[in-house]
């Protein structure tokens, strides 16, 4: 079944998240069973959240400013629609688990697991705002492109594996353990902060529809949040 869409009134402060801050001092992994909630649920609440990544040189840790849920085999957009892949295996397994996939060839786009096992649906890391390890992040962006400021240093999903380092070989990583080298958590003492929702981007036919599938969310007025595209549409021959 699908989750329940947000509910339609103003796409402001109808949930929030946590503000921006500091990384903090000790992070505390998202116990598995977060995952294993409706897709939609767990996008609003990763709002905030902090992703750490451990590599050889270095540590990057990010605050999540924007995602996107998609829910498997009841979402026209999700990469599960047709069934399983060889591609989107990692979907089909233990939420709490990174999805990574490779986007027309050209960049990495980070995901979490959610549901149950079986039941493929995950949230999409589209932005965030580095808090610790900005100088190797930074780096790690120059290398394949420019970077005109710390704000879009993790603006955009493609932008943001670069930063943290990720790549198909993180395909399946656990994020629930505290000793791995990707950790998805929260801080103690949460502060909140307004959110915003609307359609998802780059998205075209069914998924696109708003009203069905307002699942794009976001701190809202955040700087290091990506702009709305819609889906590309290649003009008709005259």
């Amino acid at each position: 079944m699908i989750p329940v869409p947000v509910p339609s009134g103003p796409r402001d402060a109808t949930v929030t998240a946590r503000a921006a801050g500091p990384a903090p001092a000790h992070l505390v992994p998202l116990a598995r069973r977060a995952y294993a909630r409706d897709v939609v649920a767990v996008a609003r609440d990763l709002l905030g959240a902090y992703v750490s990544v451990q590599a050889d040189d270095g540590t990057v840790v990010l605050r999540l400013t924007e995602v996107e849920a998609y829910a498997g085999g009841d979402d026209p957009a999700s990469h599960a629609y047709r069934g399983r892949t060889d591609r989107n295996r990692s979907m089909f397994g233990e939420p709490g688990h990174l999805y990574v996939y490779r986007h027309l060839g050209l960049h990495h786009c980070v995901n979490v697991v959610c549901g149950d096992r079986g039941e493929p649906a995950a949230v999409l890391l589209r932005a965030g705002e580095v808090v610790e390890g900005a100088a190797l992040a930074r780096e790690r962006r120059a290398r394949v492109g420019t970077v005109d400021s710390d704000r879009q240093i993790a603006r955009g999903p493609g932008r943001l594996a670069v930063a943290l380092g990720l790549t198909l070989q993180d395909d399946g990583r656990d994020v629930t353990d505290a000793a791995g080298d990707v950790v998805l958590g929260v801080e103690k003492g949460l502060h909140r902060a307004p959110v915003s929702h609307g359609p998802r981007v780059g998205v075209a036919g069914e998924g696109a529809d708003a009203d069905r599938f307002p699942w794009r969310f976001w701190v809202t007025d955040d700087r290091t949040v990506s702009p709305f595209r819609p889906a590309y549409r290649r003009p008709r021959p005259d």
